[in-house]
């Protein structure tokens, strides 16, 4: 099939425009209008990874971590990054990164890190804001129905597991159209009063352009009027990391041994055990130590991320676990969520995970 079918699905789940500021999600090597046949799923793209991609014939690499991170002014092969791009291209490798942005979404990252802990009632740890917008438009009464079923389809109308959401105020609107308009109703160039239906409805930032073009398609009149509000609310399906419920207390000792085993740490660092059995759990799959304070105001037991620094063991010290499990070994299930969401779209598009280890992080 075309990458860009493949792309088009992958940035429906996780749309680009979520990843934060400093990633470089998205297609970084190849075009979009190639054939591919094979994918290797891989958490980095490392010389290794290109190799086996090779050896397994994929022709693209969809990697978790961008190859690609910063600015490249020469590529002559002078560190790891140079020579694993020259070796891409030389092979005719597509690679693909879906970082930030999958983090970001309610079945990405932490929720597989989440549910590989065995934690349920899951919830966003810290929701964005500024996230939605809000769309007005007005339309005649009988069309109210087609032009509310087109923002809704185009991804309109989402609150919690509610969709469909809007609210529909009656009221006449006035118009008229000058010499060479074709009016839908009314005549040019005389005064028309019609009974209209405003509808309002609220859609996330990424799909607003969507939804628009699906409004105008489905409006019948010549000249579309409709607003666009920016909202403050906060999503509830969209941000930094997860919390949730063990299904029954265990002790701070049994779950940090659960998570070693579970996520295949050779070594689980951590602040004080707390006193009191676990019941809450917090997590951020990599570097999430930013979120100790969302964890601790969420009333977790303990958190669970990677990359944590040493005075940061000292937050909340007694009162909450803080556990550093590693970057890699909070992440690295990523591989599987990727096979399992492409496989139900296209169960027929061949793929392959990655047997490489690419963990920098050695322990002697």
């Amino acid at each position: 099939m075309k990458l860009a079918e493949l792309i088009s699905y992958l940035e429906e789940i996780a749309p680009l425009s979520l990843q934060e500021p400093y990633d470089n999600s998205g297609l970084l090597i190849g075009s979009p209008d190639r054939e591919v046949h094979r994918a290797l799923l891989t958490l980095d793209v490392t010389s290794e990874v290109v190799a086996e991609a090779i050896a397994q014939n994929c022709d693209l690499i969809i990697a978790h971590h961008p190859l690609i991170f910063k600015g490249i002014k020469k590529i002559t092969g002078s560190n790891d990054t140079e020579r694993t791009i020259i070796e891409a291209i030389k092979a005719d490798m597509a690679i693909y990164a879906i970082h930030t942005n999958l983090d970001q979404v309610f079945l990405g990252v932490n929720n597989m890190l989440a549910h590989k802990l065995g934690l349920q009632n899951l919830s966003i740890l810290s929701g964005k804001n500024q996230l939605l917008k809000k769309i007005v438009t007005f339309c005649p009464v009988d069309q109210a129905g087609q032009v509310r079923d087109a923002l809704f389809n185009a991804g309109a109308g989402h609150i919690g597991n509610y969709d469909s959401c809007s609210f529909n105020l009656p009221g006449t609107g006035t118009f008229r159209g000058n010499e060479g308009t074709h009016p839908y109703v009314g005549k040019p160039e005389q005064l028309h009063h019609e009974a209209e239906i405003r509808i309002e409805t609220i859609v996330p930032d990424y799909l607003v352009r969507k939804t628009i073009a699906a409004l105008i398609q489905a409006h019948p009149y010549e000249e579309v009027a409709y607003d666009i509000y920016p909202l403050e609310n906060t999503s509830n399906s969209i941000g930094s990391g997860m919390i949730g419920e063990l299904p029954h207390p265990v002790f701070a000792i049994e779950f940090l041994t659960t998570v070693k085993n579970v996520l295949g740490c050779q070594h689980v660092k951590h602040n004080k055990l707390i006193d009191h059995q676990v019941t809450r759990v917090a997590v951020c799959g990599g570097s999430g130590s930013f979120l100790i304070g969302d964890a601790f105001r969420a009333k977790a037991d303990v958190f669970v991320t990677g990359d944590v620094k040493y005075h940061e063991f000292y937050e909340h010290l007694g009162l909450m676990t803080i556990v550093d499990a590693g970057h890699f070994e909070t992440e690295q299930g990523i591989k599987e969520l990727l096979e399992g969401l492409i496989t139900k779209k296209f169960p027929n598009f061949a793929l392959r995970i990655s047997k490489k280890n690419v963990n920098p992080v050695s322990f002697l």
